[in-house]
């Protein structure tokens, strides 16, 4: 507990304190304790199955908790993902808070579900197999349940990352939607089984096809992870072969995070963002090393060599589909609002709106970490500085979005740039009021 904010221990106790309210029995609705037990069991036991068979790629099994919903009074209901959401395993400390975070969030929701389904009748319709009447109730619950872990979600994040709340909770209702609702699907059709002549064994047999689905959410996962390791490989080439650059492709990718979530972007074109920042550099790679290393000034031959380093990166990208406009990002970061930049000199909005994030990001982190010809200047310093030149060099409305940030939220980045073997001459000419290296 001692690693979980005050304010989000807090959040955590009221959401338990809640849904053991939920758990109160009502004399009027007489528990199935053999039902609730079987449902309870098959719930621990595809949770633990399905986060061996696909780590790092684990989906909740929601059909077992909507049958659930579907088959047994609510406060019975919300007792089924309790000894799995308690007994799983955590891999990120406190694990105690995760679990019971966990474990109200699922009861909160079931119970909202199966209120809704109870309340419309589903109960009935589910026992009698009686359709399309069977399809409404369920129709109406599972929004419910979309509903309740919607606003836990979003509450957590306003409350852990003190975010506002319109920024919290927005997309979280609309994205689990889609997903849920092919999971009610599959928890009515265990349910009408359950009720069925054919019993629970026939109810279970529905699980066969989300597996099916897990194994190709798996599959994306994958993917995902192939794809960080082809930028972490690009990144560590990099920062071999520029060594002062060491942690700042990371830096620029956390501070154009900050922009990018300021300015309220989606969290896919977020990550985007996260990946220009990372690879802005990239093209270094294709800039001879004794320029990159050279100790002194360069000349107007060299200098033109240096700024070819975006359009090497953007052919270097050209064919990693993933990076998106990314690939726009790392030709464009060195343009500036004013047109004095390369390597198309573009003006204003004529520059990729990413590509005005990842410059901000850069100038900053050059600005605040230590290099071969300048020591790192203060975060307040940078800032001013950034506002100095915002219109200029950078895009204002980018620079108010960074500014904002870090009032909320600090920059505390860790700083991998200024080891021994770093204090090599960084490549290209110094920007005489960033201090950045052009």
């Amino acid at each position: 507990m001692e690693a979980v904010p005050a304010r989000t221990r807090g959040y955590v106790a009221c959401v338990t304190l809640l849904a053991l309210l939920c758990l109160r029995p009502l004399p009027s609705l007489p528990t199935p304790w053999a039902a609730l037990a079987l449902l309870a069991m098959v719930y621990a036991a595809c949770e633990q199955a399905v986060r061996r068979r696909f780590a790092g790629a684990f989906h909740p099994v929601y059909p077992v908790l909507l049958a659930g919903a579907f088959l047994l009074p609510p406060p019975a209901a919300a007792l089924v993902p309790l000894p799995g959401a308690l007994l799983a395993r955590v891999e990120q400390r406190p694990g105690t808070v995760r679990r019971i975070w966990r474990a109200a969030r699922l009861t909160l929701g079931v119970w909202g579900a199966a209120w809704v389904h109870w309340a419309l009748g589903g109960g009935d319709a589910v026992a009698a197999s009686d359709f399309p009447y069977a399809l409404l109730p369920a129709v109406a619950a599972v929004p419910v349940f979309c509903l309740v872990l919607a606003a836990l979600d979003g509450g957590m994040l306003a409350v852990a990352e003190r975010l506002p709340a319109r920024r919290a909770w927005r997309g979280l209702l609309a994205r689990s939607l889609a997903p849920l609702g092919v999971h009610g699907l599959a928890g009515l059709m265990m349910a009408v089984l359950w009720r069925s002549p054919y019993g629970p064994v026939a109810a279970l047999l529905v699980l066969l096809p989300m597996y099916v689905s897990w194994w190709v959410f798996a599959q994306y996962h994958r993917e995902r992870a192939a794809h960080q390791a082809t930028i972490r490989a690009l990144v560590q080439a990099v920062d071999i072969k520029d060594g002062y650059t060491r942690g700042h492709s990371e830096r620029v990718g956390q501070a154009s995070v900050l922009i990018a979530r300021e300015l309220g972007m989606a969290d896919e074109r977020v990550e985007v963002l996260r990946f220009a920042g990372i690879l802005h550099d990239v093209g270094k790679l294709g800039v001879p090393t004794r320029l990159l290393r050279k100790d002194g000034p360069l000349t107007p031959e060299e200098r033109r060599i240096i700024e070819l380093h975006p359009e090497y990166g953007h052919e270097m990208v050209r064919g990693i589909s993933f990076l998106g406009e990314a690939r726009a990002a790392i030709l464009h970061h060195h343009e500036r609002m004013d047109g004095s930049g390369y390597p198309y000199g573009l003006v204003g909005g004529q520059i990729p709106e990413c590509a005005r994030v990842v410059a901000v990001a850069d100038a900053f982190d050059a600005m605040t970490s230590t290099r071969s010809y300048s020591r790192a200047r203060p975060v307040p310093a940078a800032v001013q500085e950034l506002q100095r030149c915002a219109g200029t060099q950078f895009d204002p409305r980018m620079v108010t979005a960074l500014v904002r940030a870090l009032g909320r939220h600090g920059w505390h980045p860790a700083v991998t740039a200024d080891e021994p073997e770093c204090a090599t001459a960084p490549p290209g000419p110094v920007d005489g009021r960033t201090g950045a290296r052009r």
